[in-house]
């Protein structure tokens, strides 16, 4: 039987969009139904590319390169869910990414369960938002997306917790507060069909941060690790970026990230007053 990590692989190695999602969610479909009947897939060791297969499009830019978008018009709104469906593209490399590049790192099943799971629910994201962009007359690669999406990941490639850190806990957490003000964009199209769809990615997103957030924890616990000083350390290390509000702090908390997590790797901002 194909271990976990070497499915982690496969999709990682592949390019089209669609398939990736495809083959993701089969094999998490796989993974669940094998874990039901108490005959889990070994985990495995792999050697995972550096980078994932990407499709020849879109063509990856720099970020000052990338056009700026305006919501005033449909192309500026397609420009803006390009730009979600290419994170969502990342996220499945990077929940796949994570258990086959640490698959010497003994884990507990749950730690599989998790990212297994947040991948297949990147993978539906990545479709959601394709079908989105299909029904405005356009699709995933028809204009320029960020090439820096994969930073995050080979910067932290021989460090878990800076994995953890930085993907989960800041980059997705970063989701967390722009959503909402995207579900309002095309609420005020009316355009019902993503504002669901919108909302379908908001609810599931608090999952995935929640899980940085809690085998973050762990393995702070694990190694008599103080988690705070620690994430600040981490971040400071791997995102090269102060963190900026507005901060979504009640999705924060229900994902387990507290307040005094985030505020200290603001630049020259003032705090709450409960934290000053």
């Amino acid at each position: 039987m194909t271990s976990l990590s070497e499915m982690a692989c496969t999709v990682l190695g592949t390019s089209e969009g669609r398939e990736k999602a495809a083959i993701s969610r089969r094999f998490a479909a796989q993974w669940f139904e094998n874990r039901d009947v108490q005959r889990p897939i070994n985990i495995g060791t792999a050697k995972p590319p550096l980078q994932p297969a990407r499709p020849i499009k879109p063509e990856l830019l720099m970020p000052k390169d990338v056009p700026k978008r305006k919501m005033g018009s449909q192309k500026g709104r397609n420009a803006l869910l390009h730009a979600v469906a290419h994170i969502e593209l990342n996220a499945i490399d990077l929940h796949w990414d994570i258990i086959a590049r640490f698959s010497d790192t003994i884990m507990p099943i749950g730690f599989y369960d998790d990212w297994v799971k947040a991948a297949d629910e990147e993978s539906k994201h990545f479709n959601l938002i394709s079908n989105c962009l299909e029904r405005h007359d356009s699709y995933y690669g028809a204009m320029p997306a960020h090439a820096g999406m994969w930073r995050a990941a080979q910067d932290t490639a021989d460090d878990l917790l800076g994995r953890l850190a930085v993907v989960p806990m800041v980059l997705e957490a970063r989701g967390l507060d722009v959503t909402p003000s995207m579900i309002k964009v095309f609420q005020n199209q009316t355009d019902t069909e993503t504002v669901a769809a919108l909302k379908i990615i908001y609810a599931e997103e608090v999952a995935h941060v929640a899980y940085g957030s809690k085998w973050f924890h762990f393995l702070c616990g694990k190694y008599d690790i103080d988690p705070k000083p620690k994430f600040h350390e981490l971040v400071r290390k791997y995102f090269n970026s102060f963190l900026k509000p507005p901060f979504n702090e009640e999705k924060r908390a229900e994902a387990g990230i507290a307040p005094d997590f985030y505020w200290p790797l603001t630049e020259n901002i003032e705090p709450p007053p409960a934290m000053r």
